[in-house]
Protein backbone atom coordinates (compact mmCIF):
# COMPACT_ATOMS: atom_id res chain seq x y z
CA UNK A 1 0.00 0.00 0.00
CA UNK A 2 1.52 3.51 -1.11
CA UNK A 3 2.33 5.16 2.20
CA UNK A 4 0.62 8.62 1.14
CA UNK A 5 -2.23 7.08 0.45
CA UNK A 6 -2.65 5.12 3.86
CA UNK A 7 -5.25 6.52 6.07
CA UNK A 8 -4.23 8.68 9.15
CA UNK A 9 -6.37 6.86 11.77
CA UNK A 10 -4.32 3.54 11.17
CA UNK A 11 -0.93 5.43 11.73
CA UNK A 12 -2.46 6.79 15.46
CA UNK A 13 -4.06 2.78 16.18
CA UNK A 14 -0.28 1.77 15.73
CA UNK A 15 1.28 4.47 17.76
CA UNK A 16 -1.11 3.61 20.84
CA UNK A 17 -0.96 -0.32 20.48
CA UNK A 18 2.77 0.06 20.21
CA UNK A 19 3.25 2.58 23.01
CA UNK A 20 1.22 0.57 25.32
CA UNK A 21 2.59 -2.49 27.40
CA UNK A 22 -1.05 -3.91 28.02
CA UNK A 23 -3.37 -4.85 25.44
CA UNK A 24 -6.39 -1.88 24.59
CA UNK A 25 -10.10 -2.40 24.65
CA UNK A 26 -11.70 -0.43 21.51
CA UNK A 27 -13.50 1.89 23.44
CA UNK A 28 -9.91 3.24 25.24
CA UNK A 29 -8.70 3.02 21.70
CA UNK A 30 -12.06 5.42 20.40
CA UNK A 31 -11.68 7.96 23.42
CA UNK A 32 -7.99 9.17 21.60
CA UNK A 33 -9.06 9.09 17.61
CA UNK A 34 -10.28 12.37 15.94
CA UNK A 35 -14.24 12.20 16.17
CA UNK A 36 -16.17 10.15 13.20
CA UNK A 37 -13.27 7.84 12.81
CA UNK A 38 -15.13 4.33 12.71
CA UNK A 39 -12.28 2.29 14.92
CA UNK A 40 -13.90 -0.95 14.57
CA UNK A 41 -13.21 -0.63 10.67
CA UNK A 42 -9.65 0.63 11.24
CA UNK A 43 -8.63 -1.92 13.23
CA UNK A 44 -9.74 -4.73 10.73
CA UNK A 45 -7.86 -2.88 8.00
CA UNK A 46 -4.97 -2.82 10.85
CA UNK A 47 -5.10 -6.33 11.16
CA UNK A 48 -5.06 -7.29 7.69
CA UNK A 49 -2.39 -5.12 7.01
CA UNK A 50 -0.38 -6.68 9.73
CA UNK A 51 -1.69 -10.32 9.09
CA UNK A 52 1.41 -11.75 7.00
CA UNK A 53 3.82 -9.60 8.94
CA UNK A 54 6.34 -11.09 11.61
CA UNK A 55 3.83 -9.13 14.23
CA UNK A 56 0.33 -9.54 14.15
CA UNK A 57 -2.52 -7.26 15.38
CA UNK A 58 -4.66 -9.77 17.85
CA UNK A 59 -7.41 -9.78 20.04
CA UNK A 60 -7.57 -11.07 23.56
CA UNK A 61 -9.82 -10.66 26.22
CA UNK A 62 -11.97 -8.52 24.04
CA UNK A 63 -8.54 -6.42 24.20
CA UNK A 64 -6.16 -5.12 21.38
CA UNK A 65 -2.54 -5.90 21.00
CA UNK A 66 0.76 -6.88 18.95
CA UNK A 67 2.09 -10.55 19.08
CA UNK A 68 4.73 -11.90 17.58
CA UNK A 69 3.83 -14.10 14.80
CA UNK A 70 2.97 -17.79 15.78
CA UNK A 71 5.08 -19.39 13.08
CA UNK A 72 7.69 -17.08 14.19
CA UNK A 73 7.64 -17.99 18.55
CA UNK A 74 10.80 -20.53 17.80
CA UNK A 75 12.98 -17.15 17.42
CA UNK A 76 11.97 -16.29 21.25
CA UNK A 77 12.99 -19.16 22.74
CA UNK A 78 16.37 -17.76 23.61
CA UNK A 79 14.56 -15.21 25.63
CA UNK A 80 12.04 -17.26 27.27
CA UNK A 81 11.85 -17.44 30.74
CA UNK A 82 11.67 -21.64 31.90
CA UNK A 83 8.57 -21.31 34.45
CA UNK A 84 7.67 -23.92 36.83
CA UNK A 85 5.16 -26.63 35.67
CA UNK A 86 1.60 -26.58 37.60
CA UNK A 87 0.89 -29.02 39.89
CA UNK A 88 -2.29 -32.28 38.50
CA UNK A 89 -4.30 -30.60 41.55
CA UNK A 90 -3.38 -27.33 40.42
CA UNK A 91 -4.47 -27.83 36.60
CA UNK A 92 -7.79 -29.48 37.67
CA UNK A 93 -8.68 -26.18 39.92
CA UNK A 94 -7.90 -24.12 37.20
CA UNK A 95 -10.14 -25.92 34.95
CA UNK A 96 -13.18 -25.95 37.54
CA UNK A 97 -12.85 -22.48 38.36
CA UNK A 98 -12.65 -21.67 33.90
CA UNK A 99 -15.80 -23.84 33.69
CA UNK A 100 -17.81 -23.61 37.13
CA UNK A 101 -17.19 -19.90 37.93
CA UNK A 102 -18.63 -18.27 40.25
CA UNK A 103 -17.33 -21.20 42.48
CA UNK A 104 -16.73 -21.50 46.29
CA UNK A 105 -13.66 -23.49 47.94
CA UNK A 106 -16.13 -26.16 48.87
CA UNK A 107 -17.86 -26.83 45.41
CA UNK A 108 -14.84 -27.47 44.10
CA UNK A 109 -14.23 -29.72 46.72
CA UNK A 110 -17.49 -31.47 46.11
CA UNK A 111 -16.14 -31.31 41.86
CA UNK A 112 -12.85 -32.82 42.32
CA UNK A 113 -13.83 -35.62 45.83
CA UNK A 114 -11.19 -34.12 47.38
CA UNK A 115 -9.62 -31.82 49.83
CA UNK A 116 -7.83 -28.79 48.28
CA UNK A 117 -4.83 -27.03 49.17
CA UNK A 118 -5.13 -23.84 50.16
CA UNK A 119 -1.21 -23.42 48.89
CA UNK A 120 -2.79 -24.75 45.24
CA UNK A 121 -4.85 -22.20 45.31
CA UNK A 122 -2.91 -19.55 46.11
CA UNK A 123 -0.57 -20.39 43.41
CA UNK A 124 -3.23 -19.47 40.88
CA UNK A 125 -3.82 -16.41 42.82
CA UNK A 126 -0.42 -15.52 42.62
CA UNK A 127 -0.16 -15.98 38.78
CA UNK A 128 -3.04 -13.80 38.31
CA UNK A 129 -4.99 -16.58 36.61
CA UNK A 130 -8.14 -16.99 39.12
CA UNK A 131 -8.96 -13.94 41.33
CA UNK A 132 -11.91 -13.53 43.97
CA UNK A 133 -15.30 -12.38 42.81
CA UNK A 134 -17.51 -11.90 45.25
CA UNK A 135 -18.81 -14.14 48.79
CA UNK A 136 -21.62 -16.76 48.34
CA UNK A 137 -24.52 -15.62 50.24
CA UNK A 138 -24.58 -18.83 52.55
CA UNK A 139 -23.40 -18.93 56.31
CA UNK A 140 -20.20 -18.55 56.41
CA UNK A 141 -19.82 -16.79 52.93
CA UNK A 142 -17.69 -18.14 51.32
CA UNK A 143 -15.25 -16.59 48.63
CA UNK A 144 -16.30 -17.15 45.46
CA UNK A 145 -13.89 -17.87 42.47
CA UNK A 146 -12.95 -16.69 38.86
CA UNK A 147 -10.72 -16.25 35.76
CA UNK A 148 -8.90 -13.13 34.65
CA UNK A 149 -7.74 -11.28 31.72
CA UNK A 150 -4.66 -12.74 32.29
CA UNK A 151 -6.09 -16.62 32.03
CA UNK A 152 -7.21 -15.70 28.56
CA UNK A 153 -4.63 -14.10 26.88
CA UNK A 154 -2.03 -17.05 28.81
CA UNK A 155 -3.98 -19.75 26.51
CA UNK A 156 -4.53 -16.98 23.92
CA UNK A 157 -8.64 -17.11 23.94
CA UNK A 158 -10.42 -14.25 23.28
CA UNK A 159 -13.64 -15.51 25.52
CA UNK A 160 -14.06 -18.14 28.07
CA UNK A 161 -16.49 -19.45 25.01
CA UNK A 162 -13.64 -20.48 23.10
CA UNK A 163 -13.10 -23.41 25.70
CA UNK A 164 -13.38 -26.60 24.29
CA UNK A 165 -16.62 -28.45 24.92
CA UNK A 166 -17.25 -31.83 25.60
CA UNK A 167 -17.11 -33.19 22.04
CA UNK A 168 -14.08 -31.41 21.77
CA UNK A 169 -12.64 -33.42 25.34
CA UNK A 170 -13.90 -36.58 23.63
CA UNK A 171 -12.52 -35.54 20.63
CA UNK A 172 -8.62 -34.88 21.74
CA UNK A 173 -9.21 -38.08 24.25
CA UNK A 174 -9.04 -36.10 27.40
CA UNK A 175 -11.54 -37.16 27.91
CA UNK A 176 -13.46 -41.07 28.08
CA UNK A 177 -15.20 -42.20 25.74
CA UNK A 178 -17.43 -43.99 27.81
CA UNK A 179 -18.80 -41.10 30.15
CA UNK A 180 -21.36 -42.13 33.00
CA UNK A 181 -25.16 -41.25 31.79
CA UNK A 182 -25.91 -37.29 32.01
CA UNK A 183 -22.25 -36.34 32.18
CA UNK A 184 -21.95 -32.78 30.50
CA UNK A 185 -20.12 -29.72 30.37
CA UNK A 186 -21.28 -26.45 31.92
CA UNK A 187 -20.48 -23.51 29.12
CA UNK A 188 -18.27 -20.88 31.00
CA UNK A 189 -19.49 -17.33 31.30
CA UNK A 190 -17.59 -13.95 30.78
CA UNK A 191 -19.64 -12.23 32.38
CA UNK A 192 -18.11 -10.21 35.79
CA UNK A 193 -21.43 -8.68 36.84
CA UNK A 194 -22.26 -10.95 40.43
CA UNK A 195 -24.65 -13.24 40.35
CA UNK A 196 -28.32 -13.29 43.01
CA UNK A 197 -26.63 -15.43 45.37
CA UNK A 198 -22.84 -12.91 45.70
CA UNK A 199 -21.96 -10.25 47.66
CA UNK A 200 -19.62 -7.63 46.63
CA UNK A 201 -16.51 -8.07 48.48
CA UNK A 202 -15.53 -6.66 51.51
CA UNK A 203 -12.24 -3.40 51.65
CA UNK A 204 -10.32 -5.66 53.86
CA UNK A 205 -10.76 -8.84 50.80
CA UNK A 206 -7.37 -7.51 49.52
CA UNK A 207 -5.05 -10.61 47.63
CA UNK A 208 -1.94 -10.09 50.19
CA UNK A 209 -4.24 -10.76 52.90
CA UNK A 210 -6.21 -13.79 51.11
CA UNK A 211 -1.93 -15.06 50.84
CA UNK A 212 -0.67 -14.07 54.31
CA UNK A 213 -0.20 -17.32 56.37
CA UNK A 214 -2.54 -18.10 59.11
CA UNK A 215 -1.60 -17.13 62.63
CA UNK A 216 -1.21 -20.21 64.80
CA UNK A 217 -1.12 -19.97 68.66
CA UNK A 218 2.31 -20.77 70.52
CA UNK A 219 2.96 -24.08 71.81
CA UNK A 220 4.12 -23.92 75.66
CA UNK A 221 7.46 -25.11 75.96
CA UNK A 222 7.89 -27.97 78.14
CA UNK A 223 9.73 -27.61 81.35
CA UNK A 224 13.00 -28.81 82.46
CA UNK A 225 13.17 -31.31 84.93
CA UNK A 226 14.74 -28.47 87.60
CA UNK A 227 11.93 -26.25 86.85
CA UNK A 228 9.42 -29.29 87.66
CA UNK A 229 11.53 -29.64 90.75
CA UNK A 230 11.49 -26.20 91.62
CA UNK A 231 7.73 -26.06 91.06
CA UNK A 232 7.05 -28.98 93.32
CA UNK A 233 9.45 -27.67 96.06
CA UNK A 234 7.77 -23.97 96.04
CA UNK A 235 4.33 -25.63 95.98
CA UNK A 236 5.65 -28.02 99.18
CA UNK A 237 6.81 -24.84 100.95
CA UNK A 238 3.04 -22.81 100.61
CA UNK A 239 1.58 -26.37 101.38
CA UNK A 240 3.38 -26.16 105.01
CA UNK A 241 3.44 -22.55 105.86
CA UNK A 242 -0.47 -22.94 105.24
CA UNK A 243 -0.51 -25.68 107.65
CA UNK A 244 1.65 -23.63 109.83
CA UNK A 245 -1.25 -20.68 109.89
CA UNK A 246 -3.88 -22.78 110.41
CA UNK A 247 -2.30 -24.45 113.73
CA UNK A 248 -1.41 -20.87 114.71
CA UNK A 249 -5.25 -19.57 114.18
CA UNK A 250 -6.65 -22.80 115.89
CA UNK A 251 -4.51 -21.83 119.02
CA UNK A 252 -5.48 -18.48 119.37
CA UNK A 253 -8.66 -19.77 119.10
CA UNK A 254 -8.64 -22.56 121.66
CA UNK A 255 -7.45 -19.69 124.39
CA UNK A 256 -9.87 -17.03 123.65
CA UNK A 257 -12.72 -20.26 124.01
CA UNK A 258 -13.66 -20.21 127.70
CA UNK A 259 -11.68 -23.56 129.65
CA UNK A 260 -15.07 -26.26 129.32
CA UNK A 261 -14.34 -26.98 133.61
CA UNK A 262 -14.59 -23.93 134.53
CA UNK A 263 -18.18 -24.18 135.05
CA UNK A 264 -17.77 -27.15 137.45
CA UNK A 265 -14.65 -25.06 139.42
CA UNK A 266 -17.21 -22.53 140.55
CA UNK A 267 -19.72 -24.99 141.66
CA UNK A 268 -17.15 -26.74 143.51
CA UNK A 269 -16.14 -23.67 145.07
CA UNK A 270 -19.77 -22.33 145.64
CA UNK A 271 -20.27 -25.29 147.56
CA UNK A 272 -17.43 -24.75 149.93
CA UNK A 273 -18.24 -21.29 151.00
CA UNK A 274 -21.73 -22.76 151.95
CA UNK A 275 -20.23 -25.49 154.05
CA UNK A 276 -17.98 -22.84 155.68
CA UNK A 277 -21.21 -20.62 156.66
CA UNK A 278 -23.28 -23.32 157.74
CA UNK A 279 -20.22 -24.68 160.10
CA UNK A 280 -19.87 -20.32 161.36
CA UNK A 281 -23.60 -20.83 162.28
Amino acid sequence: MDPVARPEELRLLEALLFASAEPIDQATLAKRMPDGVDVKAALAQLQAEYAPRGVNLVRVANKWTFRTAGDLSWLMTRESTETRKLSRAAIEVLAIVAYHQPVTRAEIEEIRGVVTSKGTIDVLLETGWIRPRGRRKTPGRPLTFGTTDAFLSQFSLEALGDLPGLEELKGTGLLDSRLPTGFSVPSPSDDATLREDEEPLEPGDTLELLLAPAVEPEAKEPKTEAEKAEAEATAEVETTAETEVEADVASDADAAEPDAGEPEDRADHAGDEADTEDKGE
